[in-house]
C-alpha cells in the first residue's frame, strides 16, 4: 500500500530546544490519521513541516513519496490542503469573494463554492464580509477554503477547536464523505472525541515524542483491564474479570434473575494517554 506521509527518525529543533524528537510515522494513502497530543506538545510543528512551511533538523520526511521540500513546486502544492489556526482570510472581502481567490489561484470552477457552502452550514453567510463573522465561522469558512480544490492530502491543525457540537458533527460529516472519495486525512488534533470518531489509525504525542500509534480498537484493548461490569436489578454494580470465574459468576446471576445489563470496560483515548505520560490531553 502506497504511503502519503513517511517520516523517519525526524528530528526539530529551536536553538537549544528540541520540539520534536526521533519521530517515525507513515500515513497510507486513503486513511485518516490523527495526531493527538495536548496544546505545547508539538503537533502544529509537525503540521509545519509536512507542510514544509518548516525544515526539520535532521531525519527523512517525504509526503507523495519524495522529499517535503517538493511541496513548494506549485503543480505539488496544489495536491494538499491546509487548515490551521492562521486563516489568512481577507476581512474586507465577503465569505465568497475570499473563496472566489483562491479558486482562481488553484484553477478551480466557481460552482463549486456553494456546493462547499452548503455542507457546513454557511450558503447564507456567502455575501457577509470575513470581519464581521464569528471565529467559528471564520474557521469553518477556512475549512471550506481547503476543500474547495479536493486535494488528494489534507492537512487539519485543531480543525473544530472553535465549533459548538452541531457545527463540528457537520464538518465531521464533510470529512468523511471527503475521505470516502478518496482523500487522505492527516488530523491534528487533542480532542479524543474528534479523533476517536474519524481516525483509523492514530499517534499519541508528548513532549515532542510518539508514545504509541495503533488504531483505537487495538489501544482500548491493549490498555484495558479486562474486565467488565454487571448491572443489578437492585442497582447495584458489579465489576468481574474476563474469566472462567467471571463466566460462571454471570451464569449464576443469569439463572436468578438478577442481571440487568453487562458493559465492557474499555478505556476512552483520554484515559489511555493518562496511562502513558501521566497526564490529560486539555
Amino acid at each position: 500500500m502506497r504511503h502519503e506521509i513517511e517520516v523517519r527518525q525526524m528530528v526539530k529543533t529551536f536553538g537549544k530546544k528540541t520540539a520534536l524528537s526521533g519521530v517515525n510515522f507513515h500515513v497510507r494513502r486513503g486513511e485518516i490519521f490523527g495526531f493527538l497530543g495536548p496544546s505545547g506538545s508539538g503537533k502544529t510543528t509537525m503540521v509545519k513541516i509536512l507542510t514544509s512551511q518548516l525544515l526539520h533538523t535532521a531525519g527523512s520526511v517525504q509526503v507523495f513519496g519524495t522529499d517535503v521540500s517538493k511541496l513548494r513546486d506549485p503543480s505539488q502544492l496544489k495536491r494538499i490542503g491546509i487548515l490551521t489556526d492562521n486563516s489568512g482570510l481577507y476581512d474586507r472581502l465577503t465569505v465568497y469573494e475570499n473563496l472566489e481567490l483562491f479558486c482562481r489561484l488553484y484553477d478551480v470552477d466557481v460552482k463549486r463554492i456553494d456546493e462547499v457552502l452548503e455542507e457546513v452550514n454557511l450558503i447564507q453567510d456567502k455575501k457577509t464580509a470575513v470581519r464581521k463573522l464569528s471565529k467559528g465561522m471564520k474557521q469553518r469558512v477556512t475549512l471550506v477554503r481547503a476543500l474547495l480544490h479536493k486535494p488528494e492530502l489534507l492537512f487539519l491543525d485543531e480543525p473544530t477547536s472553535a465549533l459548538d457540537p452541531t457545527n463540528k458533527k457537520q464538518i465531521h460529516e464533510s470529512l468523511r464523505k471527503l475521505n470516502e472519495s478518496g482523500t487522505t486525512i492527516f488530523l491534528s488534533t487533542h480532542d479524543m472525541q474528534e479523533a476517536e470518531s474519524l481516525c483509523q489509525r492514530l499517534a499519541f504525542l508528548d513532549h515532542g515524542k510518539i508514545v504509541e500509534l495503533d488504531n483505537p480498537h487495538n489501544l482500548r484493548v491493549k490498555y484495558g483491564d479486562s474486565t467488565i461490569s454487571l448491572v443489578l436489578r437492585n442497582g447495584s454494580r458489579i465489576q468481574i474479570k474476563q474469566d472462567e470465574a467471571g463466566a460462571q459468576t454471570v451464569a449464576q446471576y443469569i439463572a436468578k434473575g438478577e442481571l440487568m445489563s453487562i458493559h465492557s470496560n474499555e478505556p476512552t483515548l483520554g484515559e489511555i494517554f493518562i496511562q502513558l505520560t501521566g497526564r490529560s490531553l486539555q
